[in-house]
C-alpha cells in the first residue's frame, strides 16, 4: 500500500469507495487523457464519473476560471451576480421548460434534493414515485428515493417512496415483452400503484440510469407515464445529472426521447456543465420554483468562478457540436464493442446511446451478475492504459463507458481494442 493510500484510509471514511487493488492518484489531464503520479498515461473513458464533459484542461474553461478568480471568486446569492444570470438565461432557453426559472446548486445530489423540496411543497405531499434500479445522490432525501440497494445505506427517509417498473428494459417481469407491450404493462402497473396510495407529489426518473449500469426503457415510456401523471396532477422530475448536455447523442436532454406530452415540470442537472467545477441546478416552471413561502439562499451555488466555467464550457459544447460528435463517435464505438462482445458468453448485453455505453457481465450460461469479472476487466483495462467505470443493479457487474464528448474516432478505436483485449483476458 502506498503512503497516500495509507493516509487516505487513516483519515477518510471506510465507505468512501476507491477503484483498483492499488488505487490510482490522477495528477493532471489534457484532452481525453490523464496521467497518474508515476507518470503513466491513460485514455479516460469515465471522465470523473461523466463530469469532465468536454475535455481535460479545456483552454476556454481554464482561461475563464483564471480570469474570474482574478476578479472575484465568490459573493453568495445575496448579491446580484452577472455570470449566474447569464448562465441561467442560457439554460432556461435550452431546457424547453416553459416560463423557466433556474436555481444553482453545487452538485447533482443537492439539485435533486431541491427538486424534491419543490415538488413536495407544491403538491403538499411527501410521497414520491421513483424507478427501480435508480440513483439520485447521497443526501438523506436522495438516498430515500434511490432504488439501488448497493447505494442505499439506510431505509430511513423523510419521504414515502413507491417504486415503479420500467427503468430496466431487459430484466424484471416485463422483459420478455416487445417495446409497445412493455410500455403498456408499465403504464398499467403505474395505474394500479396509484390506486393504492395517497396522491404522490412527483415521479423522479433518470432517462438513462447512470449508477444502475446505463440502462433505459424504450423511447416513449415517460411520455406514456405523463398521461397518467397529468390525470392525477403529479409532477414529472427528469434527473438529467448524467444524461444532459448532449451526452446521449440523439438528444440534448435525455427526456427528449419521451417528449410526446411535453417537457418535464422539473429538470435537474449537474456534472458535465461545469467540466469538473462544482455546478448543479434545477430548472422548473415559475409557479413551481416560486412556491416556497420562506426565504432561501445558496452560499456556494452559482458562485462566480463556477458560473464562468459553466458559461465557457457550454459555449464550447455548442460551438463544436459535441452532441453531434457523441452521436457519431458513440455510434461507432457501441457497434465496435458489440462486435467484440459477440463471442463472449459472459457479456449479457452491450447497450447505451451516444457516449453513454454499458457492458453487462454475467456468469456464462446463467443470468447471474458477475461483479468479480467486472472488477477484473477494470484492472486489465487500466494495465493497458484505459480507465472505465462500473455499476449495475442487483450487483455491480456492468462496465460504464462515458468519455469526454470530444472523443475522436481514433481514440474510440484504441479504447475499444483495449476493452476487447481486457474482456478476452478475463474470460
Amino acid at each position: 500500500m502506498n503512503d497516500l493510500h495509507a493516509r487516505h484510509r487513516r483519515v477518510l471514511p471506510d465507505w468512501l469507495a476507491l477503484y483498483y487493488d492499488e488505487p490510482l492518484e490522477i495528477t493532471h489531464g489534457e484532452g481525453r487523457h490523464v496521467w497518474d503520479a508515476e507518470g503513466n498515461r491513460y485514455l479516460d473513458f469515465f471522465g470523473g464519473i461523466l463530469t469532465t464533459m468536454t475535455a481535460h484542461a479545456l483552454p476556454e474553461v481554464t482561461k475563464a476560471v483564471s480570469e474570474q478568480a482574478g476578479r472575484i471568486v465568490h459573493s453568495s446569492t445575496l448579491y446580484l451576480n452577472r455570470p449566474m444570470v447569464e448562465l441561467a438565461e442560457r439554460i432556461a432557453h435550452l431546457s424547453a421548460v416553459p416560463d423557466a426559472r433556474v436555481f444553482f446548486t453545487t452538485s447533482g445530489t443537492e439539485a435533486n434534493d431541491t427538486a424534491l423540496l419543490l415538488a413536495t411543497a407544491y403538491r403538499r405531499s411527501n410521497t414520491i414515485l421513483a424507478m427501480r434500479n435508480s440513483y439520485h445522490g447521497r443526501s438523506f432525501s436522495a438516498v430515500g428515493i434511490t432504488g439501488n440497494q448497493g447505494w442505499s445505506p439506510t431505509s430511513l427517509s423523510p419521504l414515502q417512496t413507491l417504486y415503479v417498473h420500467g427503468g430496466v428494459r431487459t430484466r424484471g417481469p416485463y422483459a420478455s415483452l416487445d417495446d409497445s407491450a412493455f410500455i403498456a404493462a408499465c403504464v398499467e402497473d403505474l395505474k394500479d400503484l396509484l390506486g393504492h396510495t395517497r396522491p404522490p407529489a412527483a415521479l423522479i426518473a433518470e432517462p438513462v440510469q447512470g449508477v444502475g449500469g446505463f440502462t433505459s426503457p424504450p423511447d416513449g415510456l415517460y411520455a406514456a407515464f405523463r398521461e397518467v401523471l397529468n390525470a392525477h396532477g403529479i409532477l414529472w422530475i427528469a434527473d438529467e445529472v448524467q444524461t444532459g448536455w448532449g451526452r446521449t447523442g440523439d438528444h440534448f436532454w435525455g427526456w427528449q426521447a419521451h417528449d410526446r406530452n411535453g417537457p418535464p415540470d422539473i429538470v435537474t442537472f449537474a456534472k458535465g456543465i461545469g467540466n469538473g467545477m462544482s455546478v448543479g441546478g434545477v430548472v422548473a416552471r415559475a409557479e413551481i420554483m416560486n412556491c416556497l413561502d420562506a426565504n432561501s439562499i445558496s452560499t456556494f451555488g452559482g458562485t462566480q468562478v463556477t458560473m464562468a466555467a459553466g458559461l465557457a464550457n457550454l459555449a464550447h459544447l455548442l460551438e463544436h457540436d459535441l452532441q453531434g460528435n457523441a452521436r457519431r463517435v458513440g455510434g461507432l464505438l457501441i457497434e465496435r464493442l458489440r462486435a467484440a462482445a459477440a463471442q463472449d458468453p459472459g457479456v449479457r448485453e452491450v447497450r447505451g446511446r451516444g457516449l453513454m455505453i454499458g457492458i453487462e457481465l454475467t456468469r456464462p450460461g446463467t443470468d447471474r451478475a458477475d461483479p468479480d469479472r467486472a472488477a477484473a476487466v477494470l484492472e486489465a483495462a487500466r494495465a493497458e492504459g484505459l480507465l472505465i467505470g462500473k455499476g449495475g443493479g442487483h450487483s455491480t457487474s456492468a462496465l460504464r463507458i462515458a468519455p469526454p464528448l470530444s472523443l475522436t474516432v481514433a481514440e474510440a478505436e484504441v479504447g475499444a481494442a483495449i476493452l476487447e483485449e481486457a474482456l478476452r483476458r478475463t474470460r
